[in-house]
């Protein structure tokens, strides 16, 4: 350390947390219940690496330690050091020999460096982790950083988008511009790049209501991953809560919070709402034999869960070695601040909760959504926001696919999986593609808007290669091809892989086609994931988190602009029809003193559904809405009304004359959507024709009323 001046130092306050610039110094508090000690480190120099003093903090209130340093700007670089028992076998494991992230920390810069160093033991044996490492990690872990998190905001308000409305764009932030030619190349793979003009056109003229942002949380590359000359590109690998990671950014040094607030500032201008795909299940530490970076070193029984008997080692509900203990009150109040601070400082609308389950885990066992979900429900902030969980986490009894409480959306893992075999070709899928398409009442009590429809995600195949691989192709992922789902619901239609038979490609544009319709027209929030739309690829590797390259990364400039098109004339579809937007779930039950229902399952010779038609017939199913079902009213509270839709789906292998069934109203059928093209339709059928050929492999959408 320096022979610097050393600071003035005054005792400061326990709240808030962290590192907190008031315009004339700052305050620093950190939580920790079991520590001795704890040291603040002031980081300087050039490139902010070397230390140049420790200051003991003195002032302790409850759990929190704390002090003000008068003389302390925004820009400042620290860290802490804890002291404390080195009893690994009883969860403690203090080392002050390791420099530690602020749990708080707004901003991290500098690089972080794989060395074992960074462990708080002797890497060796089975047993190592019980050993003791005395090496500063300081050299190789990233500094936290004192940010000023004033910014203009003017008159920024959040769209406030109704579920009904909402239709989401999942996107990892360098994927989506990276190879985007239209974006300046130095805004590429950036925050700001996300904001870039081209590309908020593409989401507004495609009908984009909200873009969700895979994770934008500080965080590391798996050692592993780092050895093989890969990365964790998705970025589920948590470090700091509170931080926006650096990479996106033009600088370390406080451009990455203001940059992302411009982003959202300006998606915001267009309409568009912003979701953040959040970790707080578990964080970069790892198990037992991972690093101490943060958390760990601070108050490792607090955070994390820890077995029972054996607290030496963590509870994995996530696969990624440790969870976090959301049950405790100090780890939820941190999980709580950071969603406070997203949403408060940073103006973001919306939470997808990534193994949303673990967030329950250690509460009461009869009650495993008591605490946490509660506290997200009260909250006057938070309960405003869209929330969306990811329902299911690797522990057992770790699905709760359709338990979420009151306000939460859920992704639909049951639609993904049975709108793929169903056009895949599998038989007996009518029963459940029914509920599906309706929005699942089986599955959800609130009504369709707690299902998030998707048929492809960040995890798994594109569109594209559902449609052209049959097996996973991940050997560029370093695990000889074991990693990622072996069971995908895909079909390539006739070959393997990319191939120039003009009757495969065509085959398989249509079959693009009806996914994306499917999707777009079910009861239901739709969810597409980028670069769908354009037929992107990722030739055949269904799980290429550690590919951040061109395998990857959306290609512009190869887009397809054919299926492009038939999105936005879908998304048109979706939001031209009040029928398709349904707020709650269909009642099987006549309208207005007419004969029709609200929704009728139809036959290919246009009579109702019977219930033994349900495992008598398969393939083809027609979906009949009445235009006065819809339930959605106008700013004035007027409802709004649209015309009949008739949905006909026919996943085999042959053609069906369907027959049209009779409804109310003055007006004819006319043909919107036909996946058998890519054009534009608005087709009447004449009058003297009772029914409509239904393509094998194909889906028909029609409306009855006068022509648009």
């Amino acid at each position: 350390m320096s022979s610097d001046p050393k600071s003035r130092v005054w005792p400061g306050r326990p709240s808030p947390l962290g590192a907190t610039w008031d315009g004339e110094g700052v305050n620093f508090a950190v939580f920790s219940s079991r520590a001795s000690a704890i040291e603040l480190c002031l980081f300087g120099g050039p490139d902010g690496r070397h230390e140049v003093e420790r200051i003991p903090l003195q002032e302790r209130t409850g759990d929190v330690w704390h002090c003000y340093l008068p003389d302390a700007r925004p820009g400042r670089l620290y860290g802490y050091r804890a002291h404390g028992a080195w009893s690994p076998e009883i969860g403690q494991r203090f080392n002050p020999h390791k420099l530690l992230v602020d749990p708080y920390a707004k901003g991290l810069t500098g690089p972080f460096t794989w060395d074992d160093a960074l462990y708080a033991y002797q890497i060796g044996s089975e047993y190592a982790d019980l050993s003791y490492d005395e090496r500063d990690s300081a050299p190789y872990l990233p500094r936290s950083m004192v940010v000023d998190t004033a910014f203009t905001w003017g008159d920024d308000r959040p769209p406030r988008v109704p579920w009904s409305r909402t239709v989401i764009y999942e996107a990892h932030v360098k994927g989506l511009t990276m190879r985007h030619p239209d974006v300046p190349p130095d805004l590429r793979g950036t925050y700001l790049g996300v904001a870039a003009e081209p590309v908020i056109d593409h989401l507004t003229t495609l009908g984009v209501t909200a873009l969700e942002l895979l994770p934008v949380h500080a965080f590391v590359s798996e050692r592993r991953l780092s050895q093989l000359g890969l990365s964790n590109y998705w970025g589920y690998n948590s470090l700091a809560f509170f931080a926006p990671d650096a990479r996106y950014a033009s600088g370390d040094r406080g451009e990455q919070v203001s940059e992302f607030k411009t982003m959202v500032k300006k998606l915001h201008r267009a309409g568009i709402e912003v979701i953040l795909d959040v970790v707080y299940n578990h964080t970069a530490e790892g198990d037992h034999q991972g690093p101490t970076l943060s958390m760990r070193g601070l108050d490792n029984e607090s955070y994390y869960h820890l077995v029972k008997d054996d607290r030496r080692h963590y509870m994995n509900f996530t696969g990624c070695g440790n969870s976090v203990d959301a049950s405790n009150p100090d780890a939820m109040r941190l999980i709580m601040d950071s969603l406070r601070y997203w949403v408060a400082e940073m103006h973001v609308d919306g939470f997808r909760f990534d193994l949303a389950p673990v967030l329950g885990r250690g509460a009461d066992p009869e009650d495993p959504f008591g605490r946490f979900f509660d506290i997200v429900r009260q909250d006057p902030l938070l309960s405003e926001c869209k929330l969306i969980a990811e329902p299911w986490d690797v522990g057992e009894g770790g699905y709760k696919l359709g338990d979420f409480p009151p306000g939460w959306a859920e992704w639909n893992g049951r639609y993904r999986d049975c709108v793929r075999r169903f056009w895949r070709g599998d038989a007996g899928q009518l029963p459940e593609l029914a509920s599906r398409l309706s929005g699942s009442s089986d599955l959800y009590r609130a009504g369709p808007n707690g299902s998030i429809n998707f048929i492809t995600c960040h995890d798994g195949f594109t569109l594209h290669d559902l449609v052209t691989y049959e097996s996973k192709h991940n050997h560029e992922n370093g695990e000889d091809n074991r990693d990622g789902h072996d069971d995908n619901a895909s079909r390539n239609w006739g070959s393997e892989g990319e191939t120039n038979d003009p009757e495969v490609n065509a085959t398989r544009a249509r079959m693009k086609r009806n996914l994306l319709a499917t999707l777009v027209l079910s009861q239901g929030v739709p969810m597409i994931t980028a670069g769908d739309e354009m037929s992107r690829t990722q030739r055949g590797n269904n799980n290429a988190y550690c590919q951040d390259n061109e395998l990857t990364w959306v290609d512009w400039g190869s887009r397809d602009h054919e299926l492009l098109a038939f999105c936005r004339r879908l998304l048109d579809v979706h939001a031209d029809n009040p029928a398709l937007r349904r707020h709650a779930f269909f009642q099987g039950q006549a309208v207005s003193g007419g004969h029709l229902k609200d929704v009728t399952w139809v036959r290919a010779d246009g009579r109702e559904m019977g219930n033994g038609d349900w495992s008598r017939l398969d393939h083809v199913l027609g979906m009949l809405l009445h235009g006065e079902a819809a339930d959605e009213k106008d700013e004035r509270g007027i409802p709004l009304r649209g015309d009949n839709l008739l949905l006909l789906l026919n996943g085999g292998e042959r053609a069906v004359r369907f027959r049209l069934p009779e409804v109310d109203g003055p007006g004819s059928w006319i043909e919107v959507i036909n996946t058998s093209t890519s054009e534009r339709l608005e087709r009447p059928v004449q009058a003297n024709h009772k029914s409509v050929l239904l393509p094998a492999h194909g889906l028909v959408l029609m409306r009855h009323g006068a022509a648009w």
